[in-house]
């Protein structure tokens, strides 16, 4: 009897015995092959399932195995019931990881030896490392409920810092290790390996259709560009100039499954307003003479700049004076500065021009010279809840419509103490009335004013109350609000926006900026940028294909609502796809091939594929 630690194991070894020898059977059989008959199936006589085919930059792991599990229940079912079941299986190669991790390999090579000898990481390092992790992994995912609900970052590194920690995880050799330094050996390795992984759990699969992608597989490889020849053909592909989230240390786009965190994140487009910096200059920023300088504000509503009264900086936070071009000088925090570089607003493409380190506090008493301001002159105050993380880190400051600038104002002049702490002037705030803009259907033209009267908001420090004030009167402002000033007085605001965001960017008074929404982590390790890209898109958000493809969507049995809900979410945001890459493995477009088909775009009709790929291929899979 087989005994381990005193405890008895015979029946579970009875029960592998028994299963080894059913696997031998199916093999022996080829009980899985699926083979058309002369007479085509009735309805409920044929079953085709399709499981996403996986990533191979690794073993495949209990989570494949569990989301595995339920087509292969739904496959036994259909064949009990006398159904032909098809049941393939193919491994994705296509994209970044592969190539990140070799590259990741070599880099640890030439830092470390070969093999390396890492530093040593203190536990707590480690520790905080894997928090930091677990806190950025599941953000930045697009509305609604469809969302993930663990983060993938710790499951995508393990917690391990190095590339070769994690292949030493997997149990290989440092010899063997260092042949993964060639992007291709991860296809000739990890699929066989996969393949049996999937037999020992007894997946009733037709291997004879496995396939690999990439251009190592020529086969794949001429589907996939025909799939792109016929596209482009019917006027679903085109070439534009796109702002797209993109990783400047692989020099391309970075698409959901290129990143280790922050994936369903998109760029969030603001108007970049410019507020002149009046001459003269104080004494630390004397270097700029010369120069137009502004200090660049981040915002979501330029309709509302007629009623500025000042702009808001952080005392301690930090900037730089930025080159544009050659005349012209943006004042905004470094991350700011990087996404416009990438935006073609750099005097040196892709490299922000720092001319001069600012601290909040400098720019403090600055007399600005604001677009469509009433306010001829208003100045630089502090604000003590500016982000330097999102936007530029300078806040226009619009007290009439914003529960937030109301009472930053309102504590600039109520607390002469608060003013002097941070060198405040009276002249800078106390003249400065609300300029009402905007007439809201409940709160009249003075609505932050009103609402934080009603809410007895006391401070600037009253998060919470004035996140509430602020979401109960935006929206009701923009939707239902009328402008009351202005070119378009009379106007509804949602209308008025545009236009009035329009005669700013023609009348070179503002820019467009656009960011990531939230942070964004390529699995290279860098924090992604959005740049302007001239890029290869696949026209998703075209009337006439969105249609087909919700009338497509309606007449499937779903099942369930959450999943229908997430391919409605999924369609509503869906516009133009960027389908081309320049670093990684794959297919070359065929008509430009100094671009690659990037690994979503090549996985979109794949399970035509597995019909007859055994026919071509004839089991020369790698």
């Amino acid at each position: 009897m087989a005994e381990e630690g005193g405890r008895s194991f015979a029946r579970r070894n009875q029960l592998l015995d028994i299963e080894k020898q059913v696997h031998k059977w199916w093999t022996e059989g080829d009980v899985f092959r699926a083979e058309p008959k002369e007479s085509p199936p009735k309805v409920g006589e044929k079953f085709f399932g399709n499981f996403p085919f996986p990533y191979m930059n690794g073993y495949l792991h209990l989570g494949h195995a569990f989301s595995l599990s339920k087509l292969e229940f739904a496959a036994a079912y259909h064949r009990l019931r006398g159904a032909r079941v098809l049941l393939p299986f193919a491994f994705h190669c296509t994209g970044m990881p592969r190539k990140a991790s070799a590259d990741k390999l070599s880099r640890e090579i030439s830092r470390f030896g070969n093999p390396p000898v890492f530093p040593v990481v203190k536990e707590e390092e480690s520790v905080e490392t894997e928090v930091k992790v677990k806190a950025e992994g599941n953000q930045g995912l697009p509305g609604g409920n469809f969302k993930g609900k663990k983060s993938k970052v710790l499951a995508k590194t393990g917690g391990v810092k190095y590339q070769w920690e994690i292949m030493r995880s997997y149990g290989l050799s440092d010899e063997e290790i260092a042949r993964f330094t060639d992007p291709y050996y991860w296809l000739t390795y990890f699929p066989p390996l996969a393949v049996e992984d999937m037999k020992e759990f007894g997946l009733g699969c037709d291997w004879r259709r496995t396939f690999i992608t990439t251009d190592m597989n020529p086969y794949f490889d001429s589907f996939v560009r025909w799939q792109m020849r016929k596209l482009k053909a019917s006027g679903k592909i085109v070439k534009d100039l796109r702002y797209t989230v993109y990783s400047p240390l692989d020099g391309q786009p970075c698409a959901d499954h290129d990143r280790a965190s922050g994936e369903g994140v998109i760029p969030q487009e603001y108007t970049l307003i410019k507020m002149e910096v009046l001459p003269p200059f104080p004494p630390k920023m004397s270097v700029l003479e010369g120069k137009k300088v502004y200090l660049a504000a981040a915002t979501l509503r330029p309709e509302t700049m007629y009623g500025q009264t000042n702009a808001w900086v952080l005392p301690e936070g930090k900037y730089g004076a930025f080159e544009i071009n050659d005349t012209e000088v943006f004042v905004l925090t470094y991350k700011a500065a990087l996404n416009l570089a990438y935006q073609r607003l750099s005097r040196i493409p892709e490299k922000p021009s720092c001319l001069l380190e600012l601290s909040g506090q400098d720019l403090i008493g600055l007399p600005l010279r604001s677009p469509l301001a009433f306010n001829k002159t208003i100045y630089t105050l502090p604000m003590l809840s500016v982000l330097t993380e999102k936007g530029t880190g300078i806040v226009t400051s619009v007290p009439s419509d914003s529960p937030d600038d109301y009472m930053a104002l309102h504590d600039l002049k109520s607390k002469p103490a608060f003013r002097a702490k941070f060198g405040v002037k009276d002249e800078w705030v106390l003249p400065f009335e609300i300029v009402p803009i905007i007439n809201h259907p409940d709160f009249g033209d003075r609505s932050a004013e009103r609402i934080c009267i009603e809410k007895k908001i006391k401070s600037q420090n009253e998060r919470d109350k004035l996140d509430e004030a602020k979401k109960t009167i935006y929206k009701g402002g923009f939707y239902e609000g009328t402008m009351i000033v202005g070119e378009f007085a009379g106007m509804k605001v949602q209308e008025a926006k545009g236009l009035i965001r329009s005669n700013l960017l023609e009348m070179n008074q503002a820019v467009i900026y656009s960011e990531p929404e939230k942070k964004v982590m390529s699995r290279s390790g860098d924090e992604c940028v959005v740049a302007l890209t001239d890029q290869w898109y696949l026209t998703y958000g075209e009337s006439e294909w969105r249609k087909a493809a919700e009338e497509c969507l309606a007449s499937i049995n779903l099942y369930s609502d959450e999943t229908r809900h997430g391919f409605e979410h999924t369609l509503s945001w869906l516009n133009q796809w960027a389908c081309s890459r320049n670093f990684g493995l794959g297919t070359r477009i065929p008509w430009d091939e100094d671009f690659l088909v990037e690994s979503l775009s090549d996985s979109t009709v794949y399970m035509a594929y597995y019909t007859g790929t055994f026919l071509a291929e004839r089991g020369h899979v790698w």
